[in-house]
């Protein structure tokens, strides 16, 4: 979500990378959500790797401010164990063909991306007719996604993470099908310093969409849980194209 003021160890691939204390993650799209993961996840410790669609001449501030590695979106998510797909929903399909190819084996892939068709992406008829809108972009992109950071403030990455089990810590809905993806990202989130919430399979990540209960929302587990349970399939007037 764009507007801002400025599992086991064994089955998660984060849990064994913590032990070496990085991981090479891949970023396209340097927005305000993959600008503020990029600050976060490189003050973490990971060696990021960050693309936009203008070249990577256009990120020299953001890497001299962060130590990320700016690069081509056809080079992000070589070697990558984590690829954030950040980018407007209608420039899911340009993306260079094969950006993934160069990924680790079992790369996670993420997907921030919103639907609006009515101020940005135009008409996307399979999404109108019910897709949700991750499944869409999983189907563009050839690979499985896991969808979280979507409802997000952009500011909120920079400004609200707290230790684990500090009492009203804010939590973000993760959707997926893949359990060990799912855990994976849920700890990078954890120690970004975020609660989460598994909110089902990419089949009901409608749930956490434009328009629902839980998107925008800063509430703790409980909170996400009751706004998640009280969403509607039918998409409201103004996100519809």
């Amino acid at each position: 979500m764009n507007r801002q003021n400025h599992s086991s160890p064994r089955s998660s691939p984060l849990g064994k990378l913590r032990k070496v204390g990085s991981m090479k993650i891949g970023i396209i799209g340097a927005g305000n959500i993959g600008g503020n993961l990029t600050r976060r996840l490189t003050a973490l410790g990971h060696e990021v790797a960050v693309a936009n669609s203008r070249g990577p001449h256009t990120l020299t501030a953001l890497a001299e401010e962060t130590g990320a590695k700016p690069v081509a979106a056809s080079e992000a998510a070589r070697g990558a164990q984590v690829v954030v797909v950040t980018v407007p929903l209608k420039a899911v399909p340009d993306l260079p063909a094969g950006f993934l190819d160069g990924a680790a084996e079992g790369a996670v892939v993420i997907d921030t991306g919103n639907y609006y068709p009515q101020q940005r992406d135009g008409r996307i008829a399979a999404i109108e007719d019910g897709l949700p809108e991750s499944r869409w972009t999983e189907r563009q992109i050839g690979h499985p996604v896991i969808k979280a950071f979507n409802g997000t403030y952009a500011q909120d990455i920079l400004d609200r993470g707290r230790p684990q089990n500090t009492p009203g810590r804010q939590a973000l809905p993760v959707a997926g099908d893949d359990p060990a993806a799912k855990q994976a990202v849920r700890d990078l989130i954890d120690a970004l310093g975020f609660d989460t919430v598994d909110s089902g399979g990419l089949d009901d990540s409608w749930r956490q969409q434009p328009g629902t209960p839980v998107y925008g929302s800063q509430g703790d587990v409980d909170a996400i849980v009751k706004a998640l349970s009280e969403a509607s399939p039918e998409r409201t007037a103004e996100w519809r194209a």
